[in-house]
């Protein structure tokens, strides 16, 4: 087949030559490429620390949260109900509280912290329809039978503590009891009664994959949970896994719709919002930022066709004379902006997906290389950068680019239209 005229003047324009003109239309070509490849890197590694951190979240936390106006004490029938949703996976009690905690180190003093408690199932089969606690010992067992907890990993090296290690658990009422006797001993009252606290045993340690999971929660049985927060045999509330996460606004109607005034219910978005929102805002910020450097690419290729048009007054004004139309004319010009976005484009698109696929090798070896880690596992929590390619970001990235490749020809493409021949030729 043979091609259009004004396509056939435009690759044949763009074919390499020791010129200036070919040395600022191979830089808009790489311009473009490194614009695109840029963008698909940045949006893909933001994609994927989205869902990361979606999924971590949703591994230790519940993706229903059911509270009422107190603490629960009938909450067996609610758990009952609850349970017979078809989107429902689990159900389980809520109790958690902040405590403070005391080592007992062989030597040394000891360390003091305040961090939370938590109340799970010592069932693993029961407690991993809730969570990802019993697949996520990285030392020691899934043991909170008597007074054993589990320990973030974090939290753990912080404390210095490893498996079958004890230490000293204080409750808020425990604090509240030590502060009355501290301010009866100011008064020299008579002090009848001391205060011991419960001494437990580390049976685990976890890696929620999350460092803020990591670090702030010690992980206990319900009862030992009920004990340490005042609640008797109640507890704060019911967490709710479904299977789909997704699906948690509409299960909320549902339930909200059989259950009693007084129970409410919030989602795990909701609970999460700042740090998922804080999230989609860098990304889209990113996003439009990067974005300049493909303004920056299309004002290469305006000055190269601008400079080309000059060049080409001549060319133009015979094309004219032998009856091409002004249409035709900018035709050639506007073609050779689409070549050139689409050559940056697909060599941007190329190197941007290559990049995502081995970004982690070179991560490693940078690291090798200069001992500087780009991305340290102790501050994001995520061992390996992760990354994910989202087809509409890649559809959006590259349509948006070549638009943007037109749109510069415009104008050059217009000035060369609305040339008259004898003017054209007059210069020359």
């Amino acid at each position: 087949m043979k091609l259009p005229f004004e396509l056939m003047l435009a690759v044949r324009y763009l074919r390499p030559k020791r010129t200036f003109v070919s040395v600022i239309t191979l830089i808009s070509i790489i311009g473009v490429m490194l614009g695109v490849a840029v963008l698909i890197i940045v949006i893909s590694v933001m994609a994927g620390f989205d869902r990361q951190l979606r999924e971590k979240i949703l591994g230790f936390k519940s993706h229903l949260r059911v509270e009422a106006n107190g603490p629960m004490t009938d909450y067996a029938a609610l758990i009952h109900t609850i349970s017979t949703h078809q989107g429902v996976k689990g159900v389980a009690p809520l109790v958690m509280g902040q405590v403070m905690v005391e080592t007992q180190p062989v030597n040394g003093a000891p360390q003091y912290l305040f961090p939370a408690i938590r109340g799970v199932d010592p069932d693993p089969d029961s407690e991993s329809k809730i969570s990802i606690l019993p697949s996520s010992i990285s030392t020691g067992n899934y043991d909170v039978r008597g007074n054993r907890v589990l320990l973030g990993r974090e939290l753990a090296a912080s404390l210095s503590l490893s498996v079958g290690d004890t230490l000293s658990i204080y409750s808020m009422g425990d604090l509240r009891r030590v502060q009355r006797l501290i301010k009866k001993s100011r008064a020299n009252e008579e002090v009848d009664e001391g205060l011991l606290p419960t001494e437990f045993e580390v049976g685990g340690i976890f890696d929620a994959g999350y460092y803020e999971f990591n670090s702030f929660f010690i992980v206990c049985s319900i009862a030992n949970a009920q004990d340490l927060s005042g609640l008797d045999d109640s507890v704060q509330g019911l967490t709710v896994t479904l299977l789909d996460p997704s699906a948690a606004r509409q299960v909320r109607t549902e339930l909200q719709a059989v259950l009693d005034p007084g129970v409410r219910i919030r989602t795990w978005e909701e609970d999460n919002s700042d740090i998922l929102d804080a999230l989609l805002v860098e990304k889209n910020v990113m996003f439009y930022l990067l974005f300049f450097i493909m303004i920056v690419a299309a004002f290469g290729i305006t000055s190269s066709l601008i400079t080309f048009v000059v060049q080409k007054t001549r060319e133009i004004g015979i094309l004219k004379a032998l009856g091409a139309s002004g249409s035709q004319i900018m035709s050639i010009f506007f073609s050779q902006s689409l070549l050139v976005g689409a050559m940056g484009v697909t060599a941007g698109y190329g190197l941007g997906m290559l990049a995502v696929a081995y970004r982690n090798e070179f991560l490693l070896f940078l690291r090798r290389a200069t001992d500087f880690e780009l991305f340290p596992s102790r501050i994001y929590g995520f061992s390996q950068l992760p990354a994910l390619i989202e087809a509409g970001d890649i559809l959006i990235i590259c349509g948006g680019s070549l638009l943007i490749c037109l749109l510069a020809g415009v104008f050059p493409a217009w000035n060369a239209g609305r040339l008259k021949p004898v003017e054209a030729l007059r210069h020359e």
